[in-house]
């Protein structure tokens, strides 16, 4: 087979399947079709072997096919489980007991398949306790698909013409399809820009600010100036509720999240991606007093969560066998991708400084990605007007021809897993050197 073995499926794809794809954000530059997959690596339906950083949109901490997880779910079929749909089981309070333990700031929670499902409920949560229908999100971030949160997901900077600093920005939907009434309820701010939220909170409509604790759909964007902190105590002081979207940043920074590195409690928290090494499975959970409106005596107030799927004894267990394994080898697996990450970010900083090119690879434990910018940013405004697109397109490109497969659209994060080796990391820097010497004309 060759490579237009896999552009001719594409198009036999699309003559039953919408776009080709299913999830039309996988669609590749080129055009990509992989067979299997084993630990840090994929190979496509030629045979070709790629050392993977996607990581599938970064679910697979721990690598793909990571046997105690596969074991797992081969032994939850084989000892009878199945979906009940009646009642509460033995592995979804398993489930629920461990992820309490893992993250102390959690005391109730439920089971979702999805990530954008448990961000749903957390906003379904915030409106009705507290009464407002306002919510704020961050500009760049990504919260899920739901109407709620799915804008302005990654402007150009063109379209940005009439934002200042310390104010919200116009909002644009990411979707056809939308209410033109959601506009209402929505604003949209910079990450870091703590005076453009304090507006917004001080009129007291606002339900709550959702956010990822590190903007990870744009690459890595870190909190400045004790930002995190800062939310917390104006939440605090106006009624507002913040939620921790850890869907990525989850269990991949630490066992018990990003919040448990930047000592934030934030009011409701969902995770999902890894948690399950691979496994559609989301979380909602936080304080009893939020998470109890969805068993609320008053019927007025109670908060409605369903889904036929939830809890899958599937996904659940592959969740449990994670869980478990993460926290029998705490030490050995976070020190691991801390030494990976390391390593990368320290070489790439090297070698792009070696060819004079103004880059700087941003970096928080296993996630990285290469800005090719003079600065590391600190929000997506800054990405949009400094960042070179056309340049970090071709070099992903590039890295996919040397058999890297870096996601090929610019600013998504690189994800390491606990099954990449030092020797994974220096062939990358090798490869990597190679696609500077064909850029070079270019940068």
């Amino acid at each position: 087979m060759t490579e237009n073995s896999e552009i001719e499926l594409l198009e036999k794809n699309k003559k039953s399947i919408a776009g080709g794809v299913v999830s039309i954000n996988r669609a590749t530059n080129p055009t990509k079709v992989f067979a299997k997959a084993k630990g840090a690596y994929l190979w496509d339906i030629n045979g070709n072997k790629y050392i993977d950083y996607h990581a599938a949109f970064s679910p697979y901490f721990l690598g793909h096919n990571f046997e105690p997880v596969e074991n797992a779910v081969i032994d939850a079929i084989k000892s009878g489980q199945s979906l009940m749909g009646a009642g509460t089981t033995t592995w979804e309070g398993e489930l629920a007991e461990l992820v309490k333990e893992c993250v102390p700031n959690i005391e109730k929670l439920q089971i979702t398949n999805t990530g954008s499902e448990a961000t749903y409920f957390a906003l379904r949560i915030a409106r009705a306790h507290t009464q407002r229908d306002e919510i704020i999100i961050m500009q760049g971030g990504y919260n899920g698909w739901h109407n709620d949160v799915c804008y302005n997901l990654m402007d150009p900077a063109d379209s940005m013409q009439d934002y200042t600093p310390g104010n919200e920005h116009s909002l644009r939907p990411f979707s056809a399809g939308m209410p033109k009434c959601q506009n209402d309820l929505v604003h949209a701010v910079e990450y870091n820009d703590i005076e453009a939220i304090t507006k917004l909170l001080n009129t007291k409509n606002i339900a709550a600010i959702i956010l990822e604790p590190i903007l990870q759909n744009i690459g890595i964007v870190k909190p400045q100036n004790d930002f995190l902190q800062k939310l917390r105590s104006a939440c605090d002081s106006t009624g507002t509720l913040l939620i921790f979207d850890e869907v990525k940043t989850g269990f991949r920074h630490a066992l018990g999240g990003y919040q448990s590195i930047a000592k934030v409690k934030p009011d409701l928290s969902t995770f999902g991606k890894a948690i399950a090494n691979g496994y559609p499975l989301g979380i909602i959970g936080g304080k009893e007093k939020y998470m109890s409106y969805f068993h609320h005596e008053d019927s007025s107030k109670k908060v409605l969560i369903a889904g036929t799927y939830n809890a899958h004894p599937i996904p659940v267990a592959a969740a449990i066998a994670t869980l478990k394994f993460l926290k029998a080898n705490e030490k050995e697996v976070y020190e691991k991708v801390e030494s990976l990450g390391a390593l990368i970010e320290e070489k790439l900083n090297q070698l792009f400084l070696s060819f004079d090119h103004h880059a700087n690879t941003a970096r928080q434990g296993s996630a990285f990605v290469t800005y090719f910018m003079d600065h590391l940013p600190t929000c997506w405004t800054d990405i949009a007007k400094n960042h070179n697109f056309d340049l970090d397109t071709k070099y992903r490109q590039l890295l996919i021809e040397e058999n890297i497969f870096q996601f090929p659209t610019p600013t998504k994060q690189g994800s390491i897993s606990f099954a990449h080796t030092e020797e994974d990391i220096l062939e990358t820097i090798s490869k990597t050197d190679t696609v500077l010497q064909k850029l070079k004309d270019k940068i």
